[in-house]
Protein backbone atom coordinates (compact mmCIF):
# COMPACT_ATOMS: atom_id res chain seq x y z
CA UNK A 1 0.00 0.00 0.00
CA UNK A 2 3.15 2.63 1.22
CA UNK A 3 4.31 1.86 -2.85
CA UNK A 4 1.08 2.59 -4.48
CA UNK A 5 0.73 5.56 -2.62
CA UNK A 6 4.46 6.77 -3.42
CA UNK A 7 3.16 5.71 -7.14
CA UNK A 8 0.56 7.92 -7.36
CA UNK A 9 2.01 10.64 -5.59
CA UNK A 10 4.39 11.13 -8.55
CA UNK A 11 2.33 10.22 -11.16
CA UNK A 12 0.17 13.21 -9.73
CA UNK A 13 3.40 15.32 -8.98
CA UNK A 14 4.07 14.80 -12.52
CA UNK A 15 0.88 15.48 -13.98
CA UNK A 16 0.78 18.81 -12.11
CA UNK A 17 4.07 20.00 -13.65
CA UNK A 18 3.16 19.11 -17.04
CA UNK A 19 -0.45 20.62 -16.76
CA UNK A 20 0.77 23.71 -14.94
CA UNK A 21 2.55 27.00 -15.05
CA UNK A 22 6.03 26.21 -16.28
CA UNK A 23 9.38 28.27 -15.49
CA UNK A 24 9.14 29.95 -18.40
CA UNK A 25 6.29 31.59 -17.07
CA UNK A 26 6.50 34.97 -18.25
CA UNK A 27 4.96 36.43 -14.93
CA UNK A 28 7.27 37.97 -12.64
CA UNK A 29 7.89 35.49 -9.01
CA UNK A 30 5.21 39.00 -7.17
CA UNK A 31 2.80 38.36 -10.00
CA UNK A 32 2.77 34.73 -9.17
CA UNK A 33 2.47 35.45 -5.77
CA UNK A 34 -0.26 37.45 -5.98
CA UNK A 35 -2.18 34.81 -8.50
CA UNK A 36 -1.25 32.01 -5.71
CA UNK A 37 -3.49 34.26 -3.04
CA UNK A 38 -6.43 35.05 -5.20
CA UNK A 39 -6.41 31.15 -6.81
CA UNK A 40 -9.76 29.39 -6.42
CA UNK A 41 -8.75 25.65 -7.36
CA UNK A 42 -6.59 23.62 -5.51
CA UNK A 43 -5.08 22.34 -8.58
CA UNK A 44 -4.29 25.89 -10.08
CA UNK A 45 -2.92 26.84 -6.57
CA UNK A 46 -0.83 24.10 -6.32
CA UNK A 47 0.51 24.52 -9.82
CA UNK A 48 1.82 28.51 -8.66
CA UNK A 49 2.95 27.68 -5.54
CA UNK A 50 5.43 24.69 -7.04
CA UNK A 51 6.27 27.08 -9.76
CA UNK A 52 7.05 29.74 -7.26
CA UNK A 53 9.15 27.22 -5.09
CA UNK A 54 11.34 26.40 -7.87
CA UNK A 55 11.66 29.97 -9.17
CA UNK A 56 12.68 30.85 -5.46
CA UNK A 57 15.27 28.04 -5.35
CA UNK A 58 16.57 29.39 -8.41
CA UNK A 59 16.90 33.19 -7.35
CA UNK A 60 20.49 34.07 -6.29
CA UNK A 61 21.07 36.69 -3.13
CA UNK A 62 19.63 39.62 -4.46
CA UNK A 63 16.52 38.55 -5.77
CA UNK A 64 15.36 36.58 -2.71
CA UNK A 65 16.06 39.91 -0.89
CA UNK A 66 13.70 41.80 -2.90
CA UNK A 67 11.16 38.86 -3.06
CA UNK A 68 11.20 38.71 0.51
CA UNK A 69 10.94 42.70 0.58
CA UNK A 70 7.93 42.63 -1.68
CA UNK A 71 6.06 40.07 0.82
CA UNK A 72 6.97 42.09 3.92
CA UNK A 73 5.81 45.29 2.14
CA UNK A 74 3.02 44.44 -0.64
CA UNK A 75 1.23 41.73 1.16
CA UNK A 76 1.49 43.33 4.67
CA UNK A 77 -2.13 43.98 6.39
CA UNK A 78 -3.48 47.77 5.93
CA UNK A 79 -3.67 49.75 9.11
CA UNK A 80 -6.32 52.15 8.12
CA UNK A 81 -8.74 48.22 6.95
CA UNK A 82 -7.45 47.30 10.40
CA UNK A 83 -8.74 50.03 12.76
CA UNK A 84 -12.22 50.32 10.53
CA UNK A 85 -12.63 46.69 11.35
CA UNK A 86 -11.63 46.88 14.91
CA UNK A 87 -13.89 50.21 15.11
CA UNK A 88 -16.84 47.78 13.76
CA UNK A 89 -16.23 45.28 16.26
CA UNK A 90 -16.58 47.00 19.33
CA UNK A 91 -19.71 48.88 18.22
CA UNK A 92 -21.36 45.64 17.42
CA UNK A 93 -19.48 42.64 18.61
CA UNK A 94 -20.13 39.50 16.63
CA UNK A 95 -19.49 36.89 14.38
CA UNK A 96 -19.87 38.61 11.69
CA UNK A 97 -17.56 42.21 13.17
CA UNK A 98 -14.93 39.54 14.70
CA UNK A 99 -14.27 37.62 11.26
CA UNK A 100 -14.22 40.90 9.51
CA UNK A 101 -11.60 41.76 11.93
CA UNK A 102 -9.24 39.07 12.00
CA UNK A 103 -9.33 38.95 8.27
CA UNK A 104 -8.31 42.78 8.25
CA UNK A 105 -5.47 42.12 10.76
CA UNK A 106 -3.93 39.05 8.92
CA UNK A 107 -1.40 40.25 6.37
CA UNK A 108 -1.98 38.37 3.16
CA UNK A 109 1.29 37.07 3.51
CA UNK A 110 0.10 34.31 5.88
CA UNK A 111 -2.69 33.09 3.32
CA UNK A 112 0.39 33.27 1.03
CA UNK A 113 2.79 31.09 3.01
CA UNK A 114 0.00 28.53 3.79
CA UNK A 115 -1.10 27.98 0.31
CA UNK A 116 2.60 27.35 -0.57
CA UNK A 117 2.84 24.43 1.87
CA UNK A 118 -0.20 22.90 -0.02
CA UNK A 119 2.11 21.49 -2.80
CA UNK A 120 3.43 18.52 -1.97
CA UNK A 121 6.99 18.06 -0.06
CA UNK A 122 6.51 22.03 0.46
CA UNK A 123 7.49 21.97 4.25
CA UNK A 124 10.86 21.71 3.86
CA UNK A 125 11.50 24.28 1.09
CA UNK A 126 9.31 26.36 3.53
CA UNK A 127 11.85 25.90 6.03
CA UNK A 128 15.01 26.44 4.02
CA UNK A 129 13.01 29.88 2.99
CA UNK A 130 12.52 30.95 6.24
CA UNK A 131 16.63 29.66 6.86
CA UNK A 132 17.56 32.12 4.01
CA UNK A 133 14.70 34.96 5.56
CA UNK A 134 16.80 34.93 8.90
CA UNK A 135 20.54 35.59 7.17
CA UNK A 136 18.26 38.90 6.04
CA UNK A 137 16.69 40.18 8.46
CA UNK A 138 20.03 40.03 10.92
CA UNK A 139 20.84 43.55 8.94
CA UNK A 140 17.14 44.50 7.76
CA UNK A 141 14.66 45.37 10.57
CA UNK A 142 12.14 45.85 8.22
CA UNK A 143 12.10 41.71 7.42
CA UNK A 144 11.31 40.94 11.01
CA UNK A 145 7.72 41.60 10.76
CA UNK A 146 8.13 39.11 7.83
CA UNK A 147 10.16 36.40 9.88
CA UNK A 148 7.07 36.47 12.83
CA UNK A 149 4.34 35.18 10.18
CA UNK A 150 6.91 32.37 9.48
CA UNK A 151 7.31 31.63 13.01
CA UNK A 152 3.52 31.91 13.78
CA UNK A 153 2.68 29.48 11.07
CA UNK A 154 5.28 27.07 12.26
CA UNK A 155 4.56 27.04 16.00
CA UNK A 156 0.85 25.68 14.51
CA UNK A 157 2.58 22.74 11.97
CA UNK A 158 5.71 22.03 14.39
CA UNK A 159 3.73 21.68 17.52
CA UNK A 160 4.60 18.66 19.94
CA UNK A 161 1.21 16.86 18.80
CA UNK A 162 2.76 16.35 15.24
CA UNK A 163 6.12 15.37 16.03
CA UNK A 164 7.37 11.52 16.50
CA UNK A 165 9.85 10.43 19.01
CA UNK A 166 12.61 7.87 17.52
CA UNK A 167 15.28 6.40 19.12
CA UNK A 168 18.57 6.57 16.64
CA UNK A 169 21.19 3.64 17.58
CA UNK A 170 23.76 1.78 15.26
CA UNK A 171 21.33 -0.02 13.12
CA UNK A 172 19.22 3.27 12.23
CA UNK A 173 20.03 4.23 8.27
CA UNK A 174 22.64 5.65 6.87
CA UNK A 175 21.11 8.27 5.62
CA UNK A 176 19.88 9.30 9.24
CA UNK A 177 23.32 8.77 10.96
CA UNK A 178 24.88 11.09 8.33
CA UNK A 179 22.63 13.86 9.62
CA UNK A 180 23.38 13.14 13.10
CA UNK A 181 27.13 13.48 12.51
CA UNK A 182 26.36 16.86 10.38
CA UNK A 183 24.12 18.80 12.58
CA UNK A 184 25.99 17.97 16.34
CA UNK A 185 26.15 21.22 17.70
CA UNK A 186 27.49 20.80 21.06
CA UNK A 187 30.55 18.25 20.76
CA UNK A 188 31.49 17.46 17.53
CA UNK A 189 31.50 13.96 16.11
CA UNK A 190 34.73 13.24 14.66
CA UNK A 191 33.82 10.32 12.13
CA UNK A 192 31.56 7.34 12.13
CA UNK A 193 34.16 5.03 14.75
CA UNK A 194 32.77 8.38 17.09
CA UNK A 195 29.32 7.52 16.41
CA UNK A 196 29.48 4.20 16.83
CA UNK A 197 30.47 4.74 20.78
CA UNK A 198 27.97 7.35 21.24
CA UNK A 199 25.04 4.77 19.88
CA UNK A 200 26.35 1.54 20.05
CA UNK A 201 26.89 0.49 23.86
CA UNK A 202 24.47 -0.55 25.41
CA UNK A 203 24.83 2.51 28.47
CA UNK A 204 24.15 5.06 25.34
CA UNK A 205 20.81 6.66 23.88
CA UNK A 206 19.58 8.92 21.02
CA UNK A 207 16.76 10.18 20.55
CA UNK A 208 14.98 12.31 17.89
CA UNK A 209 11.93 14.25 16.94
CA UNK A 210 10.68 13.84 13.21
CA UNK A 211 7.52 15.57 11.32
CA UNK A 212 5.72 13.50 9.09
CA UNK A 213 5.98 16.30 6.46
CA UNK A 214 9.81 15.83 6.25
CA UNK A 215 10.53 12.26 7.63
CA UNK A 216 13.87 12.01 7.20
CA UNK A 217 15.10 15.41 8.61
CA UNK A 218 15.58 15.06 12.22
CA UNK A 219 14.22 18.80 13.61
CA UNK A 220 16.58 18.07 17.13
CA UNK A 221 17.90 15.18 18.81
CA UNK A 222 19.90 14.24 22.10
CA UNK A 223 22.52 12.06 23.21
CA UNK A 224 22.15 10.14 26.56
CA UNK A 225 24.56 8.25 28.88
CA UNK A 226 23.63 6.07 31.30
CA UNK A 227 25.53 6.57 34.37
CA UNK A 228 26.42 5.37 37.96
CA UNK A 229 26.22 8.74 39.48
CA UNK A 230 26.37 12.62 38.06
CA UNK A 231 29.48 12.98 36.09
CA UNK A 232 31.86 15.55 36.22
CA UNK A 233 33.86 15.63 32.75
CA UNK A 234 32.54 15.13 28.76
CA UNK A 235 35.72 13.65 28.06
CA UNK A 236 35.19 10.69 30.44
CA UNK A 237 31.68 10.54 29.20
CA UNK A 238 33.17 10.09 25.67
CA UNK A 239 36.42 8.10 26.28
CA UNK A 240 37.27 5.56 23.76
CA UNK A 241 38.81 3.11 26.42
CA UNK A 242 36.12 3.73 28.98
CA UNK A 243 33.91 0.53 30.43
CA UNK A 244 30.07 0.21 29.66
CA UNK A 245 28.11 -0.69 32.27
CA UNK A 246 25.16 -2.51 32.29
CA UNK A 247 21.85 -0.15 31.35
CA UNK A 248 20.01 -1.88 34.32
CA UNK A 249 22.19 -0.58 36.70
CA UNK A 250 22.23 2.91 35.56
CA UNK A 251 20.88 5.31 38.56
CA UNK A 252 21.29 8.52 36.37
CA UNK A 253 20.48 9.55 32.75
CA UNK A 254 22.54 12.27 31.66
CA UNK A 255 21.38 14.74 28.70
CA UNK A 256 24.87 15.54 26.93
CA UNK A 257 24.50 17.09 23.92
CA UNK A 258 21.42 18.63 22.51
CA UNK A 259 21.19 19.87 18.70
CA UNK A 260 19.09 21.47 17.02
CA UNK A 261 18.72 20.28 13.48
CA UNK A 262 17.00 22.94 10.95
CA UNK A 263 18.22 26.63 10.99
CA UNK A 264 14.53 27.41 9.83
CA UNK A 265 12.61 26.72 12.81
CA UNK A 266 14.81 28.92 14.97
CA UNK A 267 12.71 30.12 17.99
CA UNK A 268 10.30 27.19 17.90
CA UNK A 269 10.77 24.86 20.63
CA UNK A 270 11.04 21.63 20.37
CA UNK A 271 13.77 20.96 23.43
CA UNK A 272 11.36 21.21 26.12
CA UNK A 273 9.09 18.34 24.93
CA UNK A 274 12.08 16.50 24.12
CA UNK A 275 14.27 16.09 27.11
CA UNK A 276 10.98 15.59 29.40
CA UNK A 277 9.31 13.00 27.20
CA UNK A 278 12.57 10.56 27.03
CA UNK A 279 13.06 11.10 30.78
CA UNK A 280 9.70 9.73 31.19
CA UNK A 281 10.11 6.86 28.76
CA UNK A 282 13.60 6.19 30.47
CA UNK A 283 12.34 6.05 33.57
CA UNK A 284 9.42 3.25 32.40
CA UNK A 285 12.16 1.17 30.28
CA UNK A 286 14.48 1.44 33.64
CA UNK A 287 12.99 2.30 36.72
CA UNK A 288 16.48 1.84 38.33
CA UNK A 289 17.32 5.80 36.98
CA UNK A 290 16.57 8.17 39.90
CA UNK A 291 18.18 11.34 38.45
CA UNK A 292 18.12 12.97 35.51
CA UNK A 293 20.31 15.88 34.16
CA UNK A 294 22.41 17.63 31.89
CA UNK A 295 26.37 18.38 31.62
CA UNK A 296 25.94 21.83 29.93
CA UNK A 297 28.32 23.74 28.48
CA UNK A 298 28.65 27.59 29.48
CA UNK A 299 29.45 29.53 25.94
CA UNK A 300 28.74 32.81 27.57
CA UNK A 301 31.35 32.13 30.88
CA UNK A 302 34.36 33.86 29.63
CA UNK A 303 33.07 36.68 27.74
CA UNK A 304 31.02 38.09 30.93
CA UNK A 305 34.59 37.47 32.53
CA UNK A 306 36.30 39.65 30.07
CA UNK A 307 33.36 42.44 30.56
CA UNK A 308 33.68 42.27 34.29
CA UNK A 309 37.60 42.96 33.81
CA UNK A 310 38.25 39.80 35.55
CA UNK A 311 41.44 37.47 34.88
CA UNK A 312 41.03 33.85 36.02
CA UNK A 313 42.82 30.61 34.48
CA UNK A 314 42.01 26.79 34.26
CA UNK A 315 44.44 26.49 36.93
CA UNK A 316 42.39 28.34 39.53
CA UNK A 317 39.39 25.68 39.71
CA UNK A 318 37.36 26.81 42.79
CA UNK A 319 37.75 30.34 41.97
CA UNK A 320 36.31 29.34 38.12
CA UNK A 321 33.42 27.67 39.78
CA UNK A 322 32.20 30.50 41.99
CA UNK A 323 32.57 32.94 39.28
CA UNK A 324 30.56 30.45 37.12
CA UNK A 325 27.67 29.99 39.47
CA UNK A 326 27.31 33.40 40.08
CA UNK A 327 27.30 34.42 36.21
CA UNK A 328 24.45 31.33 36.37
CA UNK A 329 22.17 33.12 38.87
CA UNK A 330 22.89 36.46 38.69
CA UNK A 331 24.44 37.73 35.05
CA UNK A 332 21.24 39.02 33.34
CA UNK A 333 20.24 40.41 29.57
CA UNK A 334 18.02 43.18 29.25
CA UNK A 335 14.71 41.70 30.30
CA UNK A 336 16.19 40.36 33.33
CA UNK A 337 16.41 36.77 31.89
CA UNK A 338 19.76 35.02 32.19
CA UNK A 339 22.37 35.50 30.21
CA UNK A 340 23.87 32.56 29.28
CA UNK A 341 21.86 31.16 25.96
CA UNK A 342 21.73 27.20 27.51
CA UNK A 343 20.95 28.29 31.27
CA UNK A 344 18.10 30.70 29.50
CA UNK A 345 17.12 26.96 27.73
CA UNK A 346 17.25 24.71 30.76
CA UNK A 347 16.02 27.00 33.06
CA UNK A 348 12.93 27.86 31.07
CA UNK A 349 12.14 24.09 30.71
CA UNK A 350 11.84 24.08 35.20
CA UNK A 351 15.38 22.32 35.55
CA UNK A 352 17.54 23.24 38.59
CA UNK A 353 20.80 24.50 38.06
CA UNK A 354 22.52 22.00 40.48
CA UNK A 355 26.33 21.70 40.22
CA UNK A 356 29.44 23.23 38.34
CA UNK A 357 32.59 21.86 37.70
CA UNK A 358 36.25 23.04 36.44
CA UNK A 359 38.06 20.65 34.05
CA UNK A 360 35.10 19.28 32.71
CA UNK A 361 35.44 20.22 29.00
CA UNK A 362 39.42 20.77 27.91
CA UNK A 363 38.53 21.01 24.50
CA UNK A 364 39.48 24.00 22.50
CA UNK A 365 36.22 24.95 22.52
CA UNK A 366 35.05 24.30 25.97
CA UNK A 367 38.07 25.79 26.81
CA UNK A 368 37.69 29.06 24.89
CA UNK A 369 34.19 29.41 25.97
CA UNK A 370 33.96 28.69 29.78
CA UNK A 371 37.79 27.86 30.31
CA UNK A 372 36.33 24.23 30.83
CA UNK A 373 33.72 24.70 33.15
CA UNK A 374 29.96 22.62 33.05
CA UNK A 375 27.14 22.85 34.71
CA UNK A 376 24.87 20.22 35.69
CA UNK A 377 20.80 20.84 35.19
CA UNK A 378 18.70 18.83 37.68
CA UNK A 379 15.30 17.46 35.72
CA UNK A 380 13.29 16.21 38.84
CA UNK A 381 10.38 15.84 36.99
CA UNK A 382 8.08 16.24 40.11
CA UNK A 383 9.12 19.78 40.26
CA UNK A 384 9.89 20.96 36.51
CA UNK A 385 6.40 22.33 35.86
CA UNK A 386 6.61 24.37 39.47
CA UNK A 387 10.47 25.34 38.75
CA UNK A 388 9.15 26.71 35.26
CA UNK A 389 6.06 28.45 36.37
CA UNK A 390 7.84 30.33 38.85
CA UNK A 391 10.64 30.82 36.34
CA UNK A 392 7.90 32.25 33.84
CA UNK A 393 6.17 34.98 36.56
CA UNK A 394 9.17 36.08 37.91
CA UNK A 395 12.18 34.70 37.08
CA UNK A 396 13.06 32.93 39.67
CA UNK A 397 15.96 30.07 39.16
CA UNK A 398 15.82 26.82 41.12
CA UNK A 399 19.55 26.26 42.76
CA UNK A 400 21.03 23.86 45.02
CA UNK A 401 22.03 24.92 47.96
CA UNK A 402 25.85 24.21 46.95
CA UNK A 403 25.57 26.61 43.58
CA UNK A 404 23.93 29.25 45.87
CA UNK A 405 26.76 29.39 48.11
CA UNK A 406 29.03 29.05 45.44
CA UNK A 407 27.83 32.53 44.21
CA UNK A 408 28.17 34.26 47.31
CA UNK A 409 31.63 33.64 47.06
CA UNK A 410 31.82 34.47 43.29
CA UNK A 411 29.89 37.72 44.25
CA UNK A 412 32.81 38.44 46.31
CA UNK A 413 35.65 37.71 44.40
CA UNK A 414 33.92 40.08 41.66
CA UNK A 415 34.26 43.15 44.87
CA UNK A 416 37.99 41.95 45.08
CA UNK A 417 40.51 44.91 44.37
CA UNK A 418 42.21 45.02 42.07
CA UNK A 419 41.36 43.35 38.86
CA UNK A 420 43.45 42.70 36.07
Amino acid sequence: MTMLADLLSTVFERRMRISGPTRDDARSTEELAEALVGADGEMSGQNLGRLILDRFSDMDEDARLGFFEYLATAMDFDPGAVREALEAYEAEPGRQTYRAFAEAAEPRRQEFIRRLNRVPQATSALVSMRAELLRYARTDPALGALDLDFQHLFSSWFNRGFLVLRPINWESPAHILDKIIAYEAVHAIDSWDDLRRRLEPVDRRCFAFFHPAIADEPLIFVEVALTKGIPDSVQALLSEDRSAIVAEEADTAVFYSISNCQAGLASISFGNSLIKQVAMDLSMQLPGLKTFVTLSPIPGLNGWLDEMAVKVGADDPERLRALAAHYLLEAKRDGGAPRDPVARFHLGNGAQVRKVHASADVSDKGMAQSSGVMVNYLYDLAKVSQNHERFAASGTISASSEIRSLSGSGKKLLAEEPRT
